[in-house]
């Protein structure tokens, strides 16, 4: 990894920087495997409630994540426990957010302790048999295999009832978690149906959904780690609507130059081109089934 791809990736972006919290992550661990599980503590998806036994209040399961930034969901987790963060916490005590928080947060612990880490964006097939997930992981540096994704979401937890996995966690296979742009890839030429990658808890499916996937990836690997249900330039399109050839040189340029493109081709292709780069304001479209519909956010990672 050249030095410009270094310090790229262990710079805080806007999303993940601590801010006044910072003082909450003085003396943690700094190991990939030990951040992971800090994270998978502190957190929980808001649709992991029955496996932890425990119940939320409509407002904590539709608000809390939509907190943005990571100094946001710390902020959230002290005052569910007000306490330090390695301390254990109640179930009800945890951040309840999305997998992107998992990743967000570990990625701003492992940028805190010295690891290069990104966010990604795809989808996962150790969900649901024979569908793929939309998810959001950590991609950070290993001192050996280079890159290596990590699911902080999915690390064993003592209180909660684990997932049945049959890979380690902190060394996702490429082939069970498919970053956007290789999901692309596999549905455009015909070697995936489109209609098995979505959101199965929304019943969200369709190439859709891929498109506007493959823009939040690369707008993650350029350190502007959006919301799952933000989408702007090629990537804002509706369920039935399908791309344009413009749009379709656009996505399938960018899902090549995420699989084969160098770090300088991933920052020219996102600086250069107006339709993939996240703009000033976006369209936050509905957070969970029964909301209000979409509208126009300020992006301050813009």
């Amino acid at each position: 990894m050249l030095p410009a791809e270094r310090d790229f990736y262990l710079t805080q972006s806007v999303q993940d920087e601590p801010g006044a919290m910072a003082d909450k992550l003085a003396q943690l661990p700094t190991g990939p495997d030990e951040l992971a599980l800090l994270v998978r503590r502190l957190l929980m998806h808001r649709e992991e409630t029955g496996s932890f036994g425990c119940a939320l209040p409509d407002s904590r399961h539709r608000a809390e994540a939509e907190a943005r930034c990571v100094d946001g969901i710390l902020e959230i987790v002290a005052g569910l426990g007000g306490v330090r963060p390695t301390a254990p916490r109640r179930p009800a005590d945890r951040f309840a957010g999305t997998c992107r928080d998992f990743a967000l947060l570990h990625c701003a612990l492992l940028r805190h302790s010295g690891t290069p880490a990104r966010v990604r964006c795809g989808y996962a097939t150790y969900f649901a048999p024979g569908f793929h997930d939309d998810h959001w992981v950590t991609e950070y540096a290993h001192p050996e295999r280079g890159w290596t994704l990590c699911d902080p979401q999915v690390v064993p937890d003592r209180a909660e009832k684990g997932y049945e996995l049959d890979f380690d966690p902190l060394d996702v296979p490429r082939e069970r978690f498919l970053v956007a742009g290789e999901a692309w890839r596999l549905c455009r030429t015909g070697a995936a149906d489109a209609a098995t990658f979505g959101v199965s808890v929304l019943g969200l499916t369709g190439l859709w959904t891929v498109r506007a996937n493959v823009v939040r990836d690369l707008a993650a690997l350029n350190r502007a780690e959006v919301l799952p249900w933000d989408t702007w330039g090629v990537g804002d399109s509706e369920p039935a609507s399908a791309p344009d050839d413009e749009e379709l040189t656009v996505l399938d340029e960018a899902a090549r130059i995420m699989a084969e493109g160098g770090f300088a081709d991933l920052r020219e292709l996102y600086l250069t081109t107006p339709s993939l780069r996240v703009p000033r304001t976006l369209t936050a479209h509905a957070a969970f089934a029964g909301d209000a519909g979409p509208g126009s956010r300020e992006n301050a990672g813009a």
